[in-house]
């Protein structure tokens, strides 16, 4: 695993309000330690190309589990969590 991805799990954090947030997103009803253990899962699974750093923040696309994580580039605090939307082709 490389070193930035490896610095991104081990600093992860999370505000009280990310919870609701992200339950609300992705239309769960999980626990903070299934919220957590989501997270860590998805961030482990990612492949490193797809954690895009723009400006303050981190985005993490993850195309299997149709989930973008948006993660503070600073304090590393879990910001968000959104389904990704499948683009329709128009035939």
């Amino acid at each position: 695993m490389n070193s930035y991805k490896k610095e991104i799990l081990n600093k992860t954090c999370y505000t009280e309000l990310v919870y609701g947030r992200i339950n609300k997103k992705l239309n769960l009803e999980f626990s903070k330690d299934k919220i957590e253990t989501l997270i860590s899962t998805i961030l482990t699974e990612t492949d490193e190309s797809e954690f895009i750093k723009k400006g303050k923040n981190i985005y993490i696309t993850n195309t299997e589990r149709k989930i973008r994580l948006t993660i503070n580039s600073f304090t590393y605090r879990i910001i968000t969590a959104d389904k990704l939307i499948e683009k329709k082709i128009n035939r």
